[in-house]
Formats: structure tokens, C-alpha cells, sequence
């Protein structure tokens, strides 16, 4: 943790002498402007990361001599099938079309959105998948 707030610690310092450097050259405000709120999103980030790295234990990208496997172990649960994100993008699909065709399209989308959300947010609480 504390190699990363370091890295973003030293990005915004490239980025502040980036918008330094792109502000006097090319006069233009809107890139200037966006380069120094990218120092300061940068800024926040590492100041957090080093700032939360103080209060962890030392993870082994901490450690010069870990091993790439000693910070394997359990990712998180991954669903191994559903339809759901395919209602979800006919639904999109639809809504997108209906920014081309006509906002009446979004009439027969939002149902299918809808049906797709509720279908992904509880598809472990009923049939084959229920949590016991």
C-alpha cells in the first residue's frame, strides 16, 4: 500500500508540471483547468493511500523479498452463469435506439431494464441458487 500512494504522490507531480507546462504553451484553459483538477484527484488518492498505509499491516508488495503467490488467495465470488446481463443489454440497446428513433422506444426499454435489475440483484435468493 505504500508503493502506491507513493506512485500517485509522484504523478501528481508530474501532472502539476504537465498543466504547468501545457497552461504557458498552449494558452488554452479548459485543458489547463482539467490538468490541475487530475493533480488534485491525484494528490487526494495518494494522500489517502499513503495515509490508510500507516494503519494496515504490511502487505507483500511492501516486501522487497515477498513471492508473487504470497498475496494469493480468495478473490471474491463470481456468479458462473446468467441471463441477466443480456436482458440488461437488450434494455440498453433499446434505450440507446431510443435516442435515435424516438423517446417512445423508451417505453418498451425500461421494462426490460427493470426486469433485468431485479433479475441480477436477487437472481441467489430463488430457484437452484438459493442460499440455504
Amino acid at each position: 500500500m505504500k508503493i502506491q500512494g507513493k506512485m500517485f504522490l509522484w504523478l501528481s507531480f508530474f501532472i502539476l508540471i504537465m498543466a504547468v507546462v501545457y497552461g504557458v504553451w498552449s494558452k488554452e484553459p479548459v485543458g489547463t483547468t482539467a490538468l490541475f483538477l487530475a493533480f488534485g484527484l491525484s494528490v487526494m488518492i495518494g494522500y489517502y493511500l499513503a495515509f490508510t498505509a500507516k494503519r494496515v499491516d504490511e502487505m507483500a508488495q511492501d516486501n522487497l523479498e515477498a513471492e508473487v503467490a504470497d498475496e494469493a488467495g480468495e478473490l471474491g465470488f463470481f456468479s458462473p452463469h446468467s441471463w441477466q446481463p443480456l436482458s440488461l443489454a437488450i434494455g440498453g440497446a433499446l434505450a440507446f435506439s431510443g435516442v435515435i428513433f424516438g423517446w417512445w422506444l423508451m417505453y418498451f426499454s425500461a421494462p426490460v431494464i427493470l426486469v433485468g435489475l431485479w433479475g441480477w440483484v436477487y437472481e441467489y435468493y430463488r430457484g437452484e441458487n438459493q442460499n440455504q
